[in-house]
């Protein structure tokens, strides 16, 4: 499987149950973070909001959601992207970068100047690859994380 294959769309809101279904498969794969996850398991959470809004793009293969991308726009006018998953066993075949290139370029036809995400400090190179600079640190509910972003002008 390639970078080409697949259909990207928007997410509906009647597939809530099925993003979360990939949000936890590919957080789970993060062993410092399964007992937290699995400890709370609300942490995993697709808003309606955000499907309706529309916040996130889908990767679909074969009529199978592989993965998804969440973008929030920040009321500076700049676009986080606030979420990318996909399920562990289409991980390492574009899938993701694919995402990232679609958000990053819908976020930029959209206006906005530069997109930011918080991120595990393991998948910095990913996001480095994909165009992101590493400008600090943040915290989150279950651990430090780097804060990235890419110019959008």
């Amino acid at each position: 499987m390639g970078t080409g294959d697949g259909l990207l769309r928007w997410a509906r809101e009647d597939e809530v149950a099925v993003l979360e279904d990939v949000q936890r498969e590919a957080s789970l794969i993060w062993t410092e973070y399964r007992a937290d996850l699995l400890a709370h398991p609300e942490a995993i959470m697709v808003p309606r909001r955000q499907v309706r809004s529309p916040g996130i793009r889908v990767h679909e293969l074969d009529g199978a959601v592989t993965g998804f991308a969440a973008v929030l726009p920040l009321p500076d006018g700049e676009a986080e992207l606030d979420g990318l998953f996909v399920r562990p066993a289409h991980m390492r075949h574009g899938i993701g970068a694919r995402l990232v290139a679609d958000v990053v370029g819908r976020a930029r036809d959209g206006g906005a100047p530069r997109m930011v995400v918080t991120a595990n400090p393991r998948v910095e190179t990913f996001y480095i690859r994909c165009g992101f600079r590493t400008i600090g640190e943040a915290p989150t509910r279950f651990g430090p994380a780097i804060r990235m972003d890419r110019d959008l002008t």
